[in-house]
């Protein structure tokens, strides 16, 4: 059972009051991917091409860069970190057949156009902090391998025997500084700003307020993200094309969850 969290904030989200956070089941990540689910079935053809988009951004990812594997790993990361702001069509699909509108595609790829300003103060937010993290990224390489870069079958090696643990702690634990700082600001904060047209700081902080009110189930939910992204990545990008859908719509439904319905306005 859901129930209402106190809300003691006030922003001003151009004149919109500040979103009410609930909390909500430990279960419910489960419930958000059967009905990000139900949203591929009914709009296969949308859903399915961001799919390929993703995936081709995957591969591209691993050719343009497979002689640089010290930023394809910041790359891969990254895409976890920027998936939100791609899967922006997806969570229009998701919008648009919860109020019975078209499910066309092309009513989604200028869904951003919207709320363009708050939605590209967001993103240009998180590209900074995605190319801050590709240059940490390559700082570490090049402090613990001062001599010769490894090759990628060396490196992966290493990786697998744990011959070079103190690389391999220190390059985690950074991923996860920048990773939990932009999954906190990203749980449900285009969909805010996509759905009520609110501001890029009132949505960044109502998300990490979600990821604080529901800390368990949120973290459920950003394990279940890395799981199945990294599914599709193992399949050679082929799975990619229909988890990365299920993904963004479940991500639509964790913030119909999450946060309240907006009231109407008063008379």
């Amino acid at each position: 059972m859901e129930e209402s969290a106190e809300n003691h904030h006030s922003g001003d989200g151009g004149g919109l009051p500040f979103p009410r956070v609930r909390r909500v089941g430990f279960a419910a990540p489960f419930r958000w991917l059967s009905r990000g689910l139900d949203d591929l079935k009914a709009a296969p053809g949308p859903s399915l091409f961001y799919g390929v988009c993703f995936a081709l951004m995957g591969f591209l990812i691993s050719v343009v860069f497979r002689h640089a594997y010290a930023y394809v790993s910041s790359l891969v990361s990254g895409f976890l970190l920027i998936g939100p702001f791609l899967a922006l069509g997806l969570y229009e699909l998701s919008r648009r057949r919860e109020r019975g509108e078209s499910l066309q595609l092309q009513p989604t790829l200028m869904a951003w156009r919207r709320n363009g300003g708050s939605i590209g103060v967001y993103s240009v937010i998180i590209i900074v902090i995605f190319l801050v993290w590709a240059r940490a990224s390559l700082v570490i390489f090049a402090l613990f391998y001062t001599a010769e870069m490894p090759t990628v079958s060396g490196f992966l090696q290493q990786v697998v025997s744990l011959d070079n643990l103190e690389f391999i702690v220190v390059y985690c634990l950074v991923g996860l500084l920048f990773a939990s700082i932009v999954f906190a600001v990203s749980v449900v904060s285009i969909p805010l700003m996509l759905d009520r047209g609110q501001d890029a700081v009132t949505s960044m902080i109502a998300s990490t307020y979600a990821l604080i009110r529901n800390f368990p189930q949120v973290s459920l939910w950003a394990a279940l993200v890395v799981a199945l992204t990294v599914v599709g990545f193992a399949t050679f990008y082929v799975g990619l094309i229909v988890l990365t859908p299920i993904l963004g719509h479940a991500t639509w439904h964790a913030y119909r969850d999450l946060v309240e319905p907006q009231a109407p306005p008063a008379q």
